[in-house]
């Protein structure tokens, strides 16, 4: 069994393996291929995953556990990093608290590793998704990151974070959180290398989790973002006797973030976990990073005449 490397983040020097296991696949609500997967994923030496109340993988992955404890194929569950999200509709200071303790039902546990608010941007509390444009609200930050402070100090769960937050928006939060966010968990990849975004975050010592590391497959918004088609990394791969995707997440791992990555895939799910012990060399580094940038996942939904994001630079305050 591969031997996942863990990075320590957070005042309290909490663990998290740098590769995780996403639950995420669109359209959301498939039981059984998430349970056998988590399963799956277990076997091979996935301890780290990573789920959140709009996948409809809470109750899947839990399940999961709990047959993964009764097989003795983990030995208690302090053995894993478990991340969830609250959804936007939840993103009200009243509703965070009774939001996780949902979740932490769902999934049969008594604490999170790790809560992240999904986005930032709130929803009204009666929509659901898709939910559509005239739901959207600015998130009062102070409010919801106070409620996510509450949940930590409860100890439902051992750190708070944040997930899709801009410089700006993580720049607002600090300046009323009493506890700062350890991780924000954003999309990552060769088409989008977040550089300034990471110089922020290493500053204010924040870690980050990389999302679809992959590309955009099994997603709500599947685009053109695929970098394991991208022919730069394909020679590279080549060359070095790797599949495209190992190249795609060494690259990730080697900017010293963790990474979640979903596969289904037995076989894939091994192949993910063979980054570890090998380096791409200066010259592929220098090669990708002059790979042209752009942002996949726009989150074109939050933004429209109705919404108070009236554009995607106002939504993503410029980064793009």
């Amino acid at each position: 069994m591969v031997s996942i490397p863990v990075a320590t983040f957070g005042s309290a020097g909490q663990k998290i393996p740098l590769l995780g296991f996403g639950t995420a696949d669109f359209p959301f609500g498939e039981y059984e291929a998430v349970k056998q997967s988590v399963l799956h994923a277990i076997e091979v030496g996935y301890r780290h995953f990573d789920t959140a109340a709009v996948y409809q993988s809470e109750k899947p992955l839990g399940d999961a556990i709990a047959e993964a404890l009764h097989r003795g194929l983990i030995k208690s569950r302090d053995e894993l990093f478990v991340t969830s999200k609250l959804f936007s509709s939840n993103a009200h200071s009243h509703l965070v608290l009774p939001a996780l303790q949902e979740t932490l039902k769902n999934l049969g546990l008594e604490y999170l590793d790790l809560y992240l608010i999904h986005f930032p941007v709130s929803l009204k509390p009666e929509a659901q998704f898709p939910f559509k444009p005239d739901e959207t609200l600015v998130m009062d930050f102070e409010s919801v990151w106070k409620a996510m402070e509450e949940c930590q100090n409860l100890g439902l769960t051992k750190s708070i974070g944040v997930s899709n937050f801009t410089c700006k928006k993580i720049e607002k939060l600090l300046a009323t959180a009493r506890i700062p966010p350890a991780v924000n968990q954003v999309e990552m990849h060769i088409f989008w290398q977040q550089k300034q975004l990471r110089k922020l975050c290493e500053e204010k010592g924040i870690h980050m989790t990389a999302y679809s590391a992959l590309g955009p497959k099994g997603t709500p918004w599947e685009g053109n973002n695929k970098p394991i088609e991208c022919q730069v990394v394909k020679e590279i791969a080549s060359g070095r006797g790797k599949t495209a995707a190992q190249v795609c997440l060494r690259w990730v791992h080697e900017q010293g973030v963790s990474v979640v990555v979903k596969s289904f895939n037995k076989e894939r799910m091994k192949e993910n976990l063979k980054i570890f012990d090998w380096e791409l060399s200066e010259e592929d580094l220098q090669k990708i990073n002059q790979i042209p940038q752009k942002r996949g996942n726009l989150a074109e939904a939050f933004v429209a005449d109705e919404s108070p994001y009236k554009s995607l630079s106002e939504l993503w305050d410029g980064e793009l």
